[in-house]
């Protein structure tokens, strides 16, 4: 069954938690007085479709519905959850809450946004404290999977687990802080690298584009895949963490930052921070700046996906359950259902030939899956091997672009499996055909040799049944 969330606040945060519910299949009810509140949304929305499916070998759960209501009440009725993503003013939260609480179902969860408040502020004069928790998201949410989840004891530990659950479901990875402090954990170690930066652009060390750089190109790249603590835990060497500690731990007695004082924000810092971010990327509106950091991210986290890691393996988890191989309306196998990711793409911004034959390779795959030739047969010392693929390039596909495979079985006995695939645009047209010969084989032996009975029946079914469909491509 289809869950509701209700968003309360419409804009950066707010539209990043309505892309990710939506994106993965939740109905989603927004309200926000803002009247441009529907266009900005669309806005977050329209990157959103771009990006999220590109981090996924498979297709996404249909999207939910999208609703905008003119009362917090018509938009909380009935909903799983509610996200609260408005301005950081604690008086308004707790209005917020207030009337929600009058309207909703008294087991919803109410998530904050909120990067500064704790819990318990936020339950402060709430009908209902146990139902409202912190859920500190990053942006853009729909795609850093990190959220904070800080509850008081209020919270029971089984709303705190359905509501790790859920953010789980929808391919986030929430963080349980086990107490509430100002700014929770996230922004406090943000808050140290922001105000030495501060510190840095104020007495003319460093540009804000310098500092960038220094992130970017160095600690940033470790960080993205390891953290601070495995990062520095590699640092020591053999001999691991305590001989980090016992090496720098003293440098910290050392008067190097600033991070107990405070540069005076007058408008001269102001005026010097902004010209120098001018400078560095004025040159850019911010809907093309979102594009690249979303485009680089999707290319990073595919990355760690491959190699299982980080956020990939956060990825890999979430995608597992998305399932494929359904039979098209003609009879064939859906082998492969996805976007083309932006690193299918070359420099004419199309998916590449290599990508033609990836395509067809994971189609295959799907195919040994579906008759039970999967990673346990394999781990075991069999598998299919490709001997012969012919393909007919026929169209192109940009990032971003949904495509399918559809396969048939030509041949499906003894040691052969020939296959035949169209991969097909969203509207119809064929990109490419091509045909594909496969011999079992025995992992030990590197020879061909028949499958496993079990393999062998399922092979000769699915062969069967699509001995009598028409060639697609002329096979």
């Amino acid at each position: 069954m289809t869950k509701t969330v209700a968003i309360l606040g419409g804009g950066v945060i707010g539209g990043g938690w309505a892309a990710r519910f939506l994106l993965n299949g939740w109905h989603v009810r927004v309200f926000d007085p803002d009247p441009e509140a529907k266009r900005k949304i669309d806005a977050v929305l329209a990157n959103a479709r771009f990006a999220l499916p590109m981090l996924y070998d498979r297709a996404m759960p249909n999207e939910g519905t999208l609703t905008f209501h003119d009362t917090i009440s018509g938009a909380v009725a009935d909903a799983d959850w509610i996200q609260e993503s408005v301005p950081e003013r604690l008086a308004l939260k707790r209005k917020v809450y207030q009337t929600l609480q009058e309207h909703c179902r008294a087991d919803a969860i109410i998530g904050s946004s909120t990067s500064g408040f704790k819990p318990s502020e936020l339950q402060g004069c709430a009908t209902r404290p146990e139902q409202i928790i912190v859920t500190h998201p990053f942006n853009p949410v729909y795609l850093l999977p990190v959220v904070e989840v800080v509850g008081t004891p209020k919270n029971s530990p089984e709303m705190l687990d359905r509501a790790h659950a859920i953010l789980t479901e929808i391919g986030m990875s929430p963080q349980r802080i086990a107490k509430e402090i100002d700014a929770h954990v996230a922004d406090r170690l943000l808050e140290a690298v922001w105000r030495e930066s501060l510190w840095l652009v104020k007495d003319g060390i460093a540009t804000t584009e310098e500092i960038d750089n220094i992130i970017r190109y160095g600690f940033g790249l470790r960080w993205a895949q390891m953290g601070l603590f495995e990062t520095y835990r590699i640092a020591g060497g053999e001999s691991g963490m305590k001989h980090f500690l016992d090496q720098f731990g003293p440098c910290l007695e050392w008067p190097w930052t600033k991070l107990t004082d405070v540069p005076e924000f007058t408008d001269e810092l102001v005026d010097l921070i902004a010209g120098q971010s001018d400078a560095q990327s004025g040159h850019m509106t911010i809907r093309d700046l979102e594009r690249l950091r979303d485009t680089n991210l999707v290319g990073m986290m595919r990355a760690l996906k491959a190699r299982d890691a980080a956020a990939g393996a956060l990825i890999n988890t979430h995608e597992g359950p998305l399932g494929q191989c359904p039979l098209h309306d003609d009879g064939r196998l859906i082998t492969v259902d996805r976007t083309v990711p932006i690193d299918w793409t070359d420099y004419n911004g199309h998916m590449n030939e290599s990508r033609f034959g990836q395509a067809i390779s994971d189609a295959a795959d799907a195919v040994m899956a579906h008759i039970g030739a999967d990673a346990d047969y394999v781990a075991a010392g069999n598998s299919f091997f490709t001997v012969e693929t012919n393909i007919r390039y026929l169209n192109e596909a940009l990032a971003g672009e949904p495509i399918r495979v559809l396969t048939q079985v030509l041949v499906g006995a003894g040691k052969k499996m020939r296959l035949a695939h169209q991969i097909i645009k969203a509207d119809g047209s064929i990109m490419a055909e091509a045909t594909q010969m496969l011999l079992h084989v025995s992992l030990d032996t590197r020879k061909s040799c028949p499958p496993l009975p079990h393999v062998a029946t399922a092979l000769g079914v699915l062969a069967n049944a699509h001995a009598n469909l028409p060639s697609q491509n002329g096979t």
